[in-house]
């Protein structure tokens, strides 16, 4: 079964992630995404604290699409075990 889009969870500015989350069935998968590699991604100025869960959302796609390779290569880390993505995931 292929994961499926969850929540938005918020904006963590003091340690510069985005949390979310995935699905697996009914089995929800923690997520969260550095603010500096959605920067990368958008190839712009730092955006502002206020403006993060927009540039997530703009974002998600290709944000949900490396979660889930990542999800499938088992790289959890964390407790609960989740997925952290940063800019390194990005490349190549």
């Amino acid at each position: 079964m292929p994961l499926t889009s969850g929540r938005f969870i918020g904006h963590e500015q003091d340690r510069g992630i985005i949390q979310f989350s995935m699905h697996d069935g009914a089995k929800e998968i923690p997520c969260a995404i550095s603010t500096s590699a959605m920067d990368d991604l958008e190839r712009g100025p730092q955006t502002r604290p206020d403006q993060r869960e927009a540039q997530f959302a703009r974002l998600r796609d290709r944000i949900e699409t490396r979660v889930a390779s990542k999800y499938r290569a088992a790289e959890f880390e964390g407790t609960p075990p989740g997925i952290v993505l940063r800019s390194i995931d990005f490349r190549g």
